[in-house]
């Protein structure tokens, strides 16, 4: 695997390293020792897919509270999406920074997405699929959002959203006081 730092530490864009021949590829697509040599998370205990049946769907931006907070381990599988990443760690000198990527069926590329950071995604074809490995169960009391397009934050989306989600549409602007847990 090539893992790639993105601007934002502590998050990493992830490359298979293809050994191939007349017959195709192999490749690791986790390998838990090459993620600890990176000090990453290399335990998994929920397995997430979607699938988004038109392009401009727009997913995000989620992420839930200590002490449930999830790190996220993201692949397309079908089509193509622009995974985005927001930081929003407490006293990170990154708060409020964000990156973004296309990941691909094709380029088979993963964004490993850090606890504390918000994540999202908005489709760049019809019927995308994703799957993402979280560190962390699902926990409904510590989940929040940050509206996608928030203005304290300028998130760059390379296309405007034509699907959305009522609980993504409805987000709050950011506000660290409702960001805090219970």
């Amino acid at each position: 695997m090539i893992f790639t730092e993105t601007p934002i530490p502590g998050a990493f864009l992830i490359d298979l390293e293809k050994r191939g021949d007349d017959r195709g590829f192999f490749a690791r697509a986790f390998c838990e020792k090459e993620f600890a040599a990176h000090q990453l998370v290399t335990r998994f205990v929920q397995v997430n897919n979607s699938l988004s049946a038109q392009k401009g769907t727009l997913r995000g931006m989620h992420y839930q509270l200590a002490p449930r907070s999830e790190t996220k381990l993201v692949r397309c599988i079908r089509g193509a999406l622009y995974d985005l990443i927001l930081d929003l760690r407490p006293g990170s000198s990154t708060f409020g920074q964000s990156f973004g990527a296309e990941l691909s069926a094709e380029n088979r590329r993963m964004m490993y997405v850090p606890k504390g950071f918000g994540h999202g995604f908005i489709t760049l074809a019809d019927a995308t699929e994703a799957f993402y490995f979280v560190d962390e169960s699902y926990a409904p009391e510590c989940e929040r959002g940050v509206r996608w397009n928030d203005p304290r934050f300028s998130l760059s989306w390379p296309l405007a959203p034509v699907v959305l989600s009522d609980k993504d549409a409805n987000q709050r602007d950011f506000d660290p006081t409702w960001h805090l847990p219970a």
